[in-house]
């Protein structure tokens, strides 16, 4: 008992001075729980509580193991500390791959926590190897992306992108200057057929207008083989290309596009380079036909008995191994690089107003994400100045993983194209449940639920592209930006807004054209064939096979009747009979008229067409009879449905109505009264 009243009054001296200094020293502590506070408001409450528990402890126990409490006072705790904040759980991405074969998509998607789902359920995204329908994109809720945007075909088809670069050539000659000269057929033929007399020395490589992985592609140094007739993609041949020990290459540049309004264009640092497995040399008669030489598609190459399965020397390699080699060999790869950047940027902008008008005709309601984004596999090759030229432009390039080079490659890249997507930025369950909202207001025409109107979703503090703009910024991986930078590509953008349709509109009118000769000039020479061989009978029916048979068994009838008969009735009979036939040949001759004969009534009733396209055909008064017709039907349709009224009525709001047009399309009488119908209103 002794031992603790000593140890009591020791504690007590040694408490002495702390109580007698106990409420300034309040004040002061109060005063740093203050200041901790303050510095504290910006972290997570939980760790809030736990750092102020944590100091508590240390100041209501003393640090001599003793259990025993000082009269210290406790900080002050924030009620909303206390509380304990409900982690909010993110739902699951979905993503459906019905229409799409590659297993690497479906790795990637499922490390990063997709779940797989048919086409029926609510998918977050969609990927898919085939092009998007209108339908389908139609059909696309707010929250949901899929990887294709809707007219990249006139970039992706090999015609569509040689109209499109071609009309741009032809607005800027100095900067469409990348790809070589190239003819859509049949439209362009006898263009092409001029330009190959004019230089017998270039050879030419034929392409189908929409083929893949080098089906049907051969090269060739005279067009009269060609058939006029045929869709076909006819491109001067580049004969002098850059070489790697020998063999010719080109490479496959990665695209990323995440967004068309504003656009927004990525390349990916690495990529494949693709070898052709034998030994390059000039073409010539011989060896035009050895696609192995000429032509560097994986899948004809990888046939060939010279393939070479090497990361490092192989027939395929990565981009960086190619940067490596290009850098020893003393090439500048900043400068060849960004004039790569260029021929890329400059190919997506010749489709873009295409890409505008179709995504916003397309997705009217995507508010809170971008309904699309798309990778593209650009085809580079590059000439003995180390100048590139683009071969074309694949919609859906291949994801198989065949060997570890392509896993790494791809992988990678479908690795940052998801990460940069931010595939966790919108949230399914909340946009579901503004539309309910919004389809229940329109329905019982009630305003209940202010928050969720229009105006305030697309004025917010912080608008959704600005956030997905600096997630793209800080998570770019493994891309680079190329567009936008500058303002260098801004008189790209302004292209005149007829040349859009009129150069596609004069394609398909000389390829119709040139169809239509074609098909006159071979009914033509049919019929000159028919008219130098002899005439010969047209094969009877089986209705006229039966009346001569008939006719045999009633003469048959009526002989057998003869000699049966009195001797004085077979004269006449037999008169008889020789009248009904002389009737029936004539019958015959008036009835079935030979094919000459035929030939010549045809040529009586209608002109012979004029091939010459300097002269107009002639006029038939049957078929002006009929196309008057169509045409009063369709004007009557047209002015039942008041179409030239609203066209010349918005014509006039927008001031593009010159007064002599006015002047004429005044018969329709309403125009001036509706033009100014809204003022009067105003």
């Amino acid at each position: 008992m002794e031992l603790e009243l000593q140890e009591s009054l020791l504690n007590d001296e040694e408490l002495q001075v702390p109580h007698t200094s106990k409420h300034s020293k309040r004040k002061v502590e109060n005063a740093q729980d203050e200041k901790g506070m303050e510095q504290l408001k910006d972290d997570q409450m939980d760790n809030i509580t736990s750092i102020l528990l944590r100091n508590y402890d240390s100041k209501l126990y003393a640090e001599d193991d003793t259990s025993q409490p000082t009269s210290r006072t406790a900080p002050i705790i924030p009620i909303e500390a206390t509380r304990k904040k409900k982690k909010r759980k993110r739902s699951q991405i979905s993503i459906c791959l019905t229409n799409c074969r590659y297993e690497s998509i479906r790795k990637v998607a499922s490390a990063f926590g997709m779940r797989e789902v048919s086409e029926e359920d609510a998918w977050n995204f969609y990927w898919t190897d085939m092009s998007v329908s209108v339908e389908r994109a139609k059909e696309m809720k707010r929250f949901q992306r899929i990887n294709h945007f809707p007219g990249m075909l006139e970039i992706c088809r090999k015609d569509l992108l040689a109209r499109n670069l071609n009309r741009m050539q032809k607005i800027y000659p100095k900067e469409y200057n990348f790809f070589p000269k190239t003819w859509c057929l049949p439209a362009d033929f006898g263009e092409a057929l001029n330009y190959s007399k004019s230089r017998k020395n270039k050879t030419f490589i034929i392409k189908p207008e929409c083929g893949s992985q080098g089906r049907g592609i051969y090269l060739t140094k005279s067009l009269k083989e060609i058939k006029p007739t045929d869709k076909l993609i006819c491109q001067v041949y580049l004969s002098k290309p850059y070489l790697v020990d020998g063999y010719k290459f080109d490479i496959r540049v990665y695209t990323l596009i995440t967004s068309c309004d504003p656009l927004r264009i990525f390349v990916y640092n690495e990529g494949l380079v693709r070898f052709a497995t034998s030994r390059y040399a000039d073409p010539n008669v011989n060896n035009t036909t050895n696609v192995f030489m000429h032509l560097t598609n994986y899948a004809l190459n990888k046939h060939s008995r010279t393939y070479v399965y090497d990361s490092e020397a192989g027939s395929k390699r990565k981009i960086s191994t190619l940067n490596k080699i290009l850098l020893s060999q003393g090439v500048d790869l900043d400068r060849l690089w960004h004039s790569i950047d260029q021929v890329i940027v400059k190919t997506i902008i010749s489709a873009w107003p295409i890409l505008k008008h179709s995504y916003h005709a397309c997705f009217p309601s995507h508010d809170m994400v971008h309904a699309c984004f798309e990778i593209l596999g650009f085809d580079i090759l590059l000439d003995h100045k180390l100048h590139p030229f683009i071969l074309e432009v694949n919609h859906s390039p291949s994801f198989h993983t065949d060997t570890q080079l392509d896993r790494e490659v791809k992988e990678g890249l479908l690795t940052d194209t998801f990460t940069m997507l931010n595939i966790w930025q919108c949230d399914k369950k909340r946009v579901l449940e503004e539309d309910r909202k919004r389809i229940r207001d329109r329905l019982l025409q009630t305003n209940k639920f202010p928050e969720y109107t229009p105006s305030e979703e697309k004025e917010p503090e912080k608008s959704p592209w600005q956030t997905q703009i600096q997630w793209e910024e800080t998570h770019l991986g493994n891309f680079r930006r190329v567009y936008p930078v500058g303002e260098q590509y801004a008189s790209l953008f302004q292209q005149p807004s007829g040349s859009l349709y009129t150069g596609t509109a004069s394609s398909r009118a000389r390829g119709d054209c040139t169809r239509a000769q074609r098909e006159e000039f071979q009914q033509s020479k049919a019929k000159a064939e028919a008219l130098k061989k002899p005439s010969q009978p047209k094969p009877l029916k089986d209705g006229e096979k039966k009346a001569p048979d008939e006719a045999s068994t009633v003469t048959t009838v009526n002989v057998t009747a003869t000699t049966s008969s009195d001797k004085t009735k077979v004269k006449t009979k037999s008169e008889k009979d020789q009248k009904r036939k002389e009737t029936k040949d004539e019958k015959k001759l008036t009835a079935k008229p030979s094919v000459v004969q035929r030939v010549v009534e045809e040529k009586e009733q209608k002109p012979s067409y004029v091939l010459c396209s300097f002269e107009p055909d002639p006029i038939v008064e049957k078929e002006e009879r009929e196309r008057v017709n169509l045409l009063a039907q369709r004007d009557f349709l047209i002015r039942s449905y008041g179409m030239l009224e609203q066209i010349y009525l918005v014509m006039k709001k927008m001031g593009t109505l010159r007064p002599e047009d006015e002047r004429k399309y005044g018969v329709y009488g309403r125009l001036s009264v509706v033009s100014n119908s809204p003022n009067k209103k105003m």
